[in-house]
């Protein structure tokens, strides 16, 4: 009895060691304002919003204290993926390329978001994206 606890105990230790850990993309968050600077979710010019991955599945969004919306669950994949905005002050597209995690853990990275829309300038401001409606 005691050597089969013995070896439960010592099983136990080598695979509780090898600790498993993933690495998330890193959030991506949107602050809209207008041309004038202002924030355009504070003013209450944009109420309706949402974002919708290519094949039309909704991804959640985290409105922030400081009005910012953050993207949940997004970059978790390998290649490109396509993103509509809609809202009731303007719609544009966005792509996201993520490719897999090359550290100690497994995971994904962002590696590039390219926007495109009619009358939106983004600036890549520190920590989150700029978004003016013009």
């Amino acid at each position: 009895m005691k050597k089969l606890f013995f070896f439960l105990i010592i099983t136990f230790l080598f695979t509780a060691c090898g600790e498993d850990c993933y690495n998330a993309p890193q959030p991506i968050a949107f602050k809209f304002v207008n041309a004038s600077g202002e924030n355009l979710i504070t003013n209450g010019t944009l109420t309706n919003y949402s974002v919708k991955e290519e094949n039309q599945k909704t991804i959640q969004l985290t409105k922030t204290d400081e009005n910012l919306l953050i993207l949940e669950n997004v970059g978790a994949y390998n290649g490109t993926k396509n993103y509509t905005f809609t809202s009731n002050v303007r719609n544009f597209t966005f792509t996201i390329q993520s490719s897999e995690f090359k550290g100690g853990c497994d995971g994904y990275q962002i590696n590039k978001l390219t926007f495109t829309g009619v009358g939106i300038d983004v600036k890549d401001e520190n920590g989150y994206y700029k978004i003016i409606f013009q």
